[in-house]
């Protein structure tokens, strides 16, 4: 398989068709070598079309949502971001490439340390891969960065919690895919003020909930 040719036809026939036209967003693709984070057994499949397979039953997310995920949160240098969900690790080092640190959070031993791993290989030093459970908020006793300019949430939720809204920074954008299957909504959602948030629609998708993920209340008034 000739790589860079594999990688180019990713995002000019994948990435690009799906309203992804930031530039800095295609180079970073091109930068950040989305191969180095996936399984070897998988390889070969780096720049399909779906989500590959990893440790605990979880998977990359596809190249197209993750492309518009960087899109839509515009990480600039200054920048602190609050991972949930570090995977393979591959989301935290196109967001480290963009933001000042990033902390990852996995609640899956297997994945925190395959993230780390992946991570120290590729020679990114401004990621923390902390193991942790974070469906409902970070609650790490020691969060130098908080709060946070940008949250990704890279695990679906039935809805947003509070504790999740208040580590974002006034000012700050999260990125999250609000639902259950089969409707799920990605989201921006931007902190504007202490008590107040807007929200844009970003796309339609499903993926995988959260491990630990709130359940919605079933009282009906």
């Amino acid at each position: 398989m000739n790589i860079e040719q594999a990688r180019f036809n990713m995002i000019e026939q994948q990435i690009r068709p799906w309203d992804v036209l930031d530039t800095d967003v295609l180079e970073l693709l091109v930068v950040v070598k989305r191969e180095a984070f996936v399984p070897l057994a998988y390889r070969s499949l780096a720049f399909a079309d779906s989500e590959i397979p990893l440790p605990g039953g979880e998977n990359m997310l596809a190249p197209r949502v993750e492309a518009r995920i960087m899109q839509a949160v515009a990480v600039q240098k200054h920048e602190n971001v609050l991972e949930i969900g570090a995977g393979s690790g591959y989301m935290a080092a196109l967001l480290a490439h963009k933001a000042r640190h990033v902390t990852t959070v996995e609640i899956i031993p297997e994945l925190k340390v395959l993230a780390e791993k992946n991570l120290a290989d590729y020679g990114v030093t401004n990621v923390e891969v902390v193991e942790g459970d974070a469906a409902q908020g970070y609650k790490g006793l020691v969060q130098p960065h908080a709060p946070y300019d940008v949250i990704v949430v890279s695990g679906s939720l039935p809805f947003v919690p509070e504790g999740l809204l208040a580590q974002l920074k006034v000012g700050g954008r999260m990125f999250v895919v609000v639902g259950t299957a089969p409707a799920m909504t990605a989201q921006l959602i931007t902190r504007t003020s202490d008590v107040n948030y807007t929200t844009v629609g970003v796309f339609e998708t499903l993926i995988k909930p959260l491990h630990n993920a709130p359940v919605p209340s079933q009282f009906k008034f």
